[in-house]
């Protein structure tokens, strides 16, 4: 049995999100979510799903978007913008044939991430280390 892996991070403006690990980390961290939580996860798949809690602020949303796009897959193997979509837990559903970390989304917002905001967060989360 594999231990899903959810990691709590602690935004600049003191907000704490949630973050999936791992393909079962980000299932739980999915059903886990209110109906009206705020999730995040890239457009393209292999990041994690972030849980931003609800009616969160526009600037917590943004910091939010960039830190999933900093550990997604796309900005991994190509290092350029990247489109993250930003959508309601009510607005999801996992069929019983979905593979482990994979949801459908009916309605979503897609904004993209720029290179330099990503790169801004590496350097601040370097400089904490």
């Amino acid at each position: 049995m594999f231990m899903a892996k959810i990691k709590d991070y602690v935004l600049p403006s003191g907000t704490t999100i949630r973050i999936g690990r791992d393909a079962e980390g980000n299932d739980k961290l999915v059903r886990e979510a209110k109906p009206n939580e705020t999730l995040i996860h890239t457009v393209a798949p292999g990041s994690p799903f972030v849980n931003v809690g609800e009616n969160p602020s526009k600037n917590d949303l943004n910091e939010a978007a960039v830190f999933c796009a900093k550990c997604s897959q796309d900005w991994r193997d190509n290092h350029r913008a990247t489109d993250v979509n930003i959508f309601k837990k009510k607005d999801m559903n996992k069929s019983p044939k979905m593979k482990v970390g994979t949801w459908s989304v009916k309605k979503q917002e897609k904004i993209k991430v720029k290179k330099a905001e990503i790169l801004k967060v590496e350097e601040r989360l370097n400089e904490a280390d």
